[in-house]
């Protein structure tokens, strides 16, 4: 009688599956703690420490935030605090947001915890995409707070007559009807004064969220959408 091949053997096949489910189970754990990490939010002595995380700590909301290109992975990267000789975060350089760059570092979470709510209440996501999830009808807000037509330079701030980045986003985000920016215009949703600092801060944060280089070509992509 022939020898039974080992292909044909159902204990070899037993064993392969338990050695690879083994194998995956082991794998998937790793990957949940590792990626729990990643994404687990900083601090605010990370921040005064110079300790990067992809997830900078609440009070990043006083900190100056830039979107540059790194060479060493291929995209853009968010840089806290200004940028050294080798362009990673010196985590040096403040900036008033509402007239203020010393918010605690509870004050600052409750702030943002009032921008969240707030954009859950809003369904901010029926018309924009934050951090991946929600619709494309509206612009990605992902980075919002990094487009320059907000910038002392930009279409948006002159619009509103504002002097900063913050108050212009404020007062358009309660008076939307005011600002036409785009044919699809932005229904008002009675965002209070307190909501709109607590959404303005939440989009500050979120831009300072490293995305590994989501969405991509944010520059040209924010310049279509306001018309550049």
């Amino acid at each position: 009688m022939a020898n039974k091949s080992v292909w044909s053997d159902n204990r070899f096949w037993q064993r392969s599956a338990a050695w690879v489910t083994g194998f995956a189970s082991l794998l998937l754990i790793w990957l949940t703690f590792d990626t729990s990490m990643q994404i687990s939010m900083g601090t605010d002595d990370d921040l005064k420490n110079g300790v990067t995380k992809r997830v900078p700590g609440p009070t990043v909301i006083n900190y100056k935030i830039d979107y540059v290109m790194s060479a060493k992975r291929g995209h853009e990267i968010p840089v806290i605090g200004g940028q050294n000789a080798e362009g990673t975060s010196a985590f040096q350089e403040k900036e008033k947001f509402f007239g203020r760059d010393d918010w605690s570092e509870e004050e600052a979470s409750a702030l943002l915890h009032l921008g969240k709510l707030g954009s859950q209440a809003k369904n901010c996501m029926n018309c924009h995409t934050l951090l991946g999830n929600g619709a494309y009808y509206a612009p990605d807000l992902t980075k919002a707070w990094l487009d320059p037509a907000w910038g002392p330079d930009g279409s948006l701030q002159a619009m509103t007559g504002k002097n900063t980045k913050e108050e212009a986003m404020a007062e358009f985000l309660q008076h939307p009807s005011q600002y036409p920016t785009h044919e699809r215009m932005m229904p008002n949703l009675g965002i209070t004064a307190d909501e709109a600092k607590g959404l303005v801060a939440f989009l500050k944060h979120m831009s300072s969220i490293d995305t590994n280089g989501f969405p991509r070509n944010f520059g040209r992509m924010q310049g279509a959408v306001h018309g550049k």
